[in-house]
C-alpha cells in the first residue's frame, strides 16, 4: 500500500470560481470514451498535483470529492482509494491544514433568501467543511470562530437528516479532539531527560 501524500507547504489558496474553471478545462480535455472512474483519476490527480504545490484550494476540492465518493461507496475508503489511487486520499492531516489557512474574510456565506452569486474571488465551503473551519480556528483559541460553531452546532440536529456530509464533519471534529488530548498528554508527561 503506498504511503499518503504528506502535507504541502501553504503557498496560496485560489478563489473557487478559478478552480471550478481549472477542473471543466481539464475534464473537457479528457477523452470522452474512457471510464468514468479513469476520468475522475485523471482530474483528481491533476487536482492533486496543484494541491502539493501549494494551492490549497484545490486540497479543498480534493477534500470534498473524498467525501462525495466516500458517500457514494456507502463510507468503503477503500473503494475511494481504488478510484482516486493509492496513497492520494486527503485524511485528517490534510483537512486540519486545508482548514487552518481558510481565508474566512473571502468565504462566501450565503443568507436565507440570497439569490446572489459569489464574488470572483470567493471561496465557497461546503456547509460541513466550514463547520470544520470553525472547529480547528475554535480549538486555536479563535473566540469568534468558537461562537460562530456554537450557532452552527445548535442547528445541527435538522442538518444532520438532510446534509449526508455532516458525519464527516464529526468525524472530523473527533479526531481534532483526539489530536489535542494527544497533545496535551504529552506535553504534561514527564520528560525522561530531566535530571
Amino acid at each position: 500500500m503506498a504511503e499518503p501524500v504528506a502535507v504541502p507547504e501553504f503557498r496560496t489558496f485560489s478563489p473557487t470560481k478559478r478552480v471550478d474553471v481549472l477542473l471543466a478545462d481539464w475534464k473537457a480535455e479528457l477523452a470522452p470514451e474512457r471510464r468514468p472512474e479513469e476520468l475522475e483519476r485523471e482530474v483528481y490527480g491533476r487536482a492533486l498535483e496543484e494541491y502539493l504545490d501549494g494551492d490549497y484550494a484545490f486540497g479543498l476540492w480534493g477534500w470534498f470529492e473524498c467525501d462525495r465518493l466516500t458517500n457514494a461507496f456507502g463510507g468503503k475508503v477503500a473503494e475511494v482509494t481504488r478510484v482516486v489511487g493509492e496513497g492520494r486520499y486527503l485524511g485528517f492531516s490534510h483537512r486540519r491544514a486545508i482548514s487552518q489557512q481558510v481565508p474566512l474574510e473571502r468565504v462566501y456565506q450565503p443568507r436565507k433568501g440570497d439569490m446572489s452569486t459569489p464574488r470572483p474571488e470567493a471561496i465557497v465551503l461546503a456547509p460541513y467543511q466550514r463547520l470544520c473551519v470553525y472547529a480547528v480556528r475554535a480549538s486555536g483559541g479563535d473566540t469568534k470562530s468558537r461562537a460562530q460553531l456554537e450557532i452552527a452546532l445548535s442547528e445541527l440536529g435538522e442538518r444532520r437528516r438532510a446534509d449526508p456530509y455532516i458525519v464527516h464533519f464529526e468525524t472530523f471534529r473527533k479526531l481534532l479532539e483526539r489530536s489535542q488530548r494527544a497533545k496535551l498528554a504529552s506535553a504534561s508527561a514527564p520528560r525522561s531527560d530531566a535530571p
